[in-house]
């Protein structure tokens, strides 16, 4: 099996940016850790603060992936281009966010990315990741 973990905007600064929120691990340590856990999937991990280049990461894997785990961050609320490129692709697509979305500012309740979901998992940390594996299994 094969899954692509696509991160978004500002989760490059996992470990440091708002901890409170986030937590202090890199992401890069956590993936090592999903790597160990799931020794039986082939993860791959790409993120970019740049709009065009997930859209092209969806596109490149979403004919030839088991799955996609996608957290667009703060591109969940604002990108159309993100939310139509899941919908042009064969491979299923779950939605991911660290943070429960729904208890923070209003803007933040808006999703263009999950009605082309497979499903959504939110709130649970960093542990959302884990179980969005667990979703394709």
């Amino acid at each position: 099996m094969r899954i692509i973990i696509i991160n978004g905007p500002n989760l490059n600064l996992l470990g440091k940016r708002e901890p409170e929120v986030y937590g202090n691990k890199t992401f890069e340590d956590y993936f090592s850790e999903l790597q160990a856990k799931f020794k039986n999937v082939n993860l791959e991990y790409f993120q970019s603060n740049i709009e065009g280049e997930l859209i092209g990461k969806i596109q490149e894997t979403g004919f030839t992936y088991d799955g996609i785990i996608l957290n667009a961050a703060a591109y969940t609320h604002t990108s159309v281009g993100i939310g139509d490129a899941i919908k042009g692709v064969k491979t299923p697509v779950v939605e991911v966010h660290i943070s429960n979305t729904h208890k923070r500012e209003d803007f933040r309740h808006v999703s263009y990315i999950s009605s082309g979901a497979k499903g959504v998992i939110l709130g649970f940390g960093l542990q959302s990741y884990d179980l969005a594996i667990e979703s394709f299994l």
